[in-house]
């Protein structure tokens, strides 16, 4: 599993923008945004992934107070995650995993195999700081336990960069 002081597995993948636009999306070449908040969740449209993706939206001025960006990670289609995005007013980019690469570069891949869906994501999130390396790492087996919010905006405001040289 990717731990704190790892370096973040570096991915392309297809991108919904806040627009409802989908381009592609390399972490790697969007390390100056940083810090970068990565929340793993299971499936749009279910009922604790979006109760999760509109509290990042509701609580979306504290991340950027502190200059994070977030990003929402799933293994659903990029046009569903528009459509998620858009009934929820999400303010933040969702990433499409279709091909579960980044489930498993993250080591976060989980099955509900009384539900016959194997390797969607576990519920997670990742700071990754503008070198690429993990600050925060947060996973959870129960994918009904969202993840502790202020904790996540705490360790992505450990990294924000000071606002004038000393």
């Amino acid at each position: 599993m990717v731990s704190v002081g790892d370096a973040a597995p570096d991915f392309t993948a297809p991108l919904t923008d806040i627009d409802g636009d989908i381009e592609s999306f390399t972490l790697s070449e969007n390390l100056d945004d940083a810090p970068l908040v990565l929340a793993f969740f299971p499936a749009a449209f279910t009922g604790t992934c979006t109760t999760e993706m509109c509290t990042f939206r509701d609580q979306m001025a504290n991340f950027e107070d502190v200059g994070a960006t977030v990003y929402g990670i799933s293994i659903d289609t990029p046009f569903t995650l528009t459509e998620f995005a858009e009934q929820n007013g999400l303010n933040f980019g969702l990433i499409s995993d279709t091909n579960r690469e980044l489930v498993d570069a993250y080591d976060v891949a989980m099955d509900f195999a009384e539900l016959g869906v194997n390797r969607v994501a576990k519920r997670a999130v990742f700071v990754v700081d503008g070198d690429g390396e993990v600050t925060y790492a947060w996973v959870s087996d129960d994918p009904g336990v969202e993840p502790d919010y202020e904790a996540v905006e705490a360790a992505a405001g450990k990294l924000e960069e000071p606002s004038e040289a000393a």
